[in-house]
């Protein structure tokens, strides 16, 4: 892969096999039949390092399905996937157990991401730091946690090791201020790093904290990418729409705005040297 490029996503579709529950099929009376949801429809894609990249789209667009295949955590149904350094999506690598302690899940998570038994001191150091935990909520078994103090340790594990792809859900919209003021600080510093994030939200005001890129993307298709303050104002016209139920006022803006779509044509040198070769 070129090394302005950390994330390349070529024609991308995702399809699955859900049963159709319908009558006595629920009874399991009869054999259950199934059908296809197209969720992620030709997406395609191009990210250069250092770069904060929002995904944007209301629940059930595809959001999650393309950042779980960008993490190579699903594959897709055809497209590919390339990416120059070890994708980390949050919640996923940690690995974190709800019975166990924050402090024990700090080691186990550390150890799953690779960190020698060595350094992990230097590491747990760290990710107490970022999480701003007390102590006296270290000893506690996670199942205990609020829902922020869930996402304050999730995301200090996952961001303790400068990862070179950072892919972050809307779980982490839960917390406080406090907590997203330091978020947004840990993810400034991963980006000067030459690091690149992905954030799924439905909330442009959230994705404004973090990231000037964006996709938006509906029905498993995008709409729009590029500058994020280009992309909000239409994203929030058709938000508006959809809350004063005109949904076919909603439906022309998404439809506008993906005629303007260019699709990304993105050629390797390799690709165009063999392509040459064949003239």
């Amino acid at each position: 892969m070129s090394a302005e490029y950390s994330v390349v996503a070529r024609n991308l579709n995702k399809i699955y096999r859900v049963p159709v529950n319908e009558g006595r099929r629920l009874e399991g009376l009869l054999p259950s039949k199934k059908r296809s949801v197209h969720a992620v429809k030709g997406v395609s894609f191009a990210t250069e390092k250092g770069q904060a990249i929002g995904i944007l789209g209301k629940n059930g667009s595809g959001k999650s399905t393309l950042l779980r295949m960008l993490a190579g955590i699903e594959t897709p149904t055809s497209g590919e996937v390339l990416v120059g350094g070890t994708p980390s999506l949050l919640g996923v690598s940690a690995a974190l157990q709800p019975k166990l302690t924050g402090m024990e899940n700090i080691k186990l998570g550390l150890l799953a991401m690779g960190i020698s038994k060595d350094a992990l001191p230097a590491y747990i150091s760290e990710v107490k730091k970022i999480s701003s935990l007390e102590e006296e909520a270290l000893i506690r078994p996670m199942n205990t946690y609020s829902s922020g103090m869930s996402a304050r340790l999730t995301f200090a594990i996952a961001t303790s090791r400068n990862p070179e792809i950072l892919m972050v859900d809307e779980a982490l919209g839960t917390g406080d201020a406090t907590f997203a003021d330091t978020a947004k600080k840990r993810m400034s510093e991963l980006l000067d790093n030459a690091g690149t994030v992905f954030m799924v939200s439905h909330s442009a005001k959230t994705l404004r904290r973090t990231c000037k890129q964006a996709i938006w993307l509906h029905d498993g298709r995008i709409v729009m990418e590029g500058v994020l303050s280009e992309i909000s104002p239409e994203y929030a016209k058709w938000g508006e729409c959809i809350t004063q139920k005109k949904f076919e006022r909603a439906q022309q803006i998404v439809d506008y705005n993906r005629a303007q779509y260019v699709e990304p044509a993105v050629v390797f040198e390799s690709e165009a040297a063999k392509f040459l070769n064949k003239r």
